[in-house]
């Protein structure tokens, strides 16, 4: 989600982290306040930082997760998502989507225009 919508979302996060817990990954880095916040990527060329909402371990390997919801700025999600899937693949790490009820068409859509379909979302 875009830095602007997590403020909103709260709770969302603190549900998809204990969901993530639960199936067993473990030091758990989430950008909400109690957790401590993954790393940031500056976007070459422009002030925009790029922090993914959840960076977790698990077996070994790192996985990126981002929380997909309805956006009034899909191009900045887009790319968003593109980027994130590029460093995960540049790093053997994994990137993982996560929605919610209500967000499901929104998110297959989104992943089917930048050709991510092999990316099934994890729902809540």
């Amino acid at each position: 989600m875009i830095e602007s919508e997590k403020i909103e979302n709260t709770e969302l996060i603190k549900k998809s982290v204990h969901h993530l817990e639960a199936t067993g990954f473990e030091n758990i880095k989430a950008d909400i306040e109690g957790y401590e916040t993954p790393k940031s990527y500056l976007k070459k060329g422009s002030d925009s930082k790029i922090t993914p909402d959840i960076v977790a371990l698990k077996n070994g390997k790192k996985y990126f997760f981002e929380i997909s919801l309805k956006s009034a700025k899909p191009t900045l999600l887009k790319s968003k998502w593109l980027f994130l899937d590029t460093i995960s693949r540049m790093k053997s790490d994994r990137f993982r989507i996560i929605t919610t009820k209500g967000h499901y068409k929104f998110t297959e859509s989104m992943l089917e225009d930048i050709n991510l379909m092999n990316k099934e979302p994890i729902k809540l």
